[in-house]
């Protein structure tokens, strides 16, 4: 029998991805937008999900869906816009509700006792007051605790993405997986678009139309690699020419033969940052920043929520490709104690 395996906060399904991949049976996943609730159920169907605010769901709601069986793996991303990068002033973070909703996690912990555990967020949030509040929580409850700030790139991730990691188990001490070593760049993520044909996927195609200047100005950018400043001074956006003002890689190409940048929810739009394809004048396509993300070639992401809506979802997204290296070794984990005793 299969590990069990819960995902709070599931988004379109990135982390449950890359659980099952690792050979973890998800039984059941919470998600509150109804457009990642689609994408989630449209490539997870034996997985049940509560499509609601995971504040109203109850744990004995859990507990009837694990039907006896231990629940072997926790798993969840908290929604963490409060203490990203871009939204924190001064080193200071921005308040938001959402903070709070790692106290959701730990409730979850509290309540189902997993044999083991794993959170996901962005780097900023080890130094927020609640995740060093839930770390002592978490030990107190009898977890070994493992958390780090870690590198999606260094995993064989085509893509520069840092992350802050936490692992626990209460079955015994438990390791963080170190770096593999793979290095996969823009060129081999995309080397799979020539294998499949994907003629009539509307996801290969360019989610926005540009203007007449803009696709000019888009042209002009020198491939693989080249940004906005690179550009003659009568093609610079009016809106750019001030000092300090936007990102330096907006409007910049990706490089053939190295990571891309990080992918986020504006990733279908050059003006949000390096998303221009290295070579060819316009945006990438939703399916090639799926495949930076190391989403599987055939993952559906439904035209009916609209493509601004599935940037988001895959820009949210926890890479598969790096859930499936941290779950395997939590897998492996379990194996070792589950070989030597049945646990109490």
């Amino acid at each position: 029998m299969k590990y069990t395996a819960i995902d709070l906060f599931s988004g379109g399904g990135g982390l449950s991805e890359g659980m099952r991949q690792a050979g973890f049976d998800v039984v059941g996943a919470i998600e509150i937008n109804p457009s990642a609730v689609s994408t989630y159920h449209a490539n997870h169907p034996e997985t049940t999900i509560f499509p609601t605010d995971i504040c109203d769901i109850q744990i004995e709601q859990i507990i009837d869906l694990l039907h006896g069986r231990p629940l072997d793996l926790l798993a969840g991303c908290p929604p963490c816009q409060g203490f990203s990068s871009v939204r924190c002033l001064n080193g200071q973070t921005v308040r938001d509700k959402r903070n709070k909703l790692i106290l959701e996690y730990l409730r979850f912990v509290e309540g189902l006792h997993p044999n083991t555990i794993m959170m996901e967020n962005v780097s900023g949030l080890t130094k927020y007051y609640l995740f060093k509040k839930v770390v002592k929580s978490l030990k107190f409850l009898g977890y070994n605790i493992s958390f780090k700030v870690i590198n999606v790139k260094d995993y064989g991730v085509p893509q520069r993405r840092k992350r802050m990691v936490l692992i626990g188990s209460r079955l015994g001490e438990i390791e963080i997986v170190s770096p593999n070593g793979e290095k996969q760049t823009v060129r081999e993520a995309f080397a799979v678009l020539r294998d499949v044909n994907l003629g009539n996927d509307p996801l290969s195609r360019p989610a926005l139309r540009h203007s007449k200047r803009i696709q000019k100005l888009i042209s002009l950018i020198p491939k693989d690699g080249g940004s906005r400043s690179d550009l003659p001074s009568k093609y610079i956006l009016d809106c750019h020419k001030k000092d300090n003002v936007g990102f330096a890689d907006i409007y910049g190409r990706l490089r053939w033969d190295d990571y891309s940048n990080t992918i986020t929810g504006g990733c279908l739009n050059p003006s949000k940052g390096r998303f221009l394809h290295p070579e060819e004048n316009r945006a990438i396509t939703p399916r090639e920043a799926a495949l930076l993300q190391t989403f599987p070639i055939d993952y559906v992401f439904p035209l009916n929520i609209g493509k601004s809506e599935i940037a988001k979802i895959i820009g949210e997204a926890l890479p598969p490709k790096f859930s499936r290296i941290q779950c395997a070794g939590i897998k492996s984990h379990l194996d070792t104690y589950f070989g030597r005793q049945i646990l109490a």
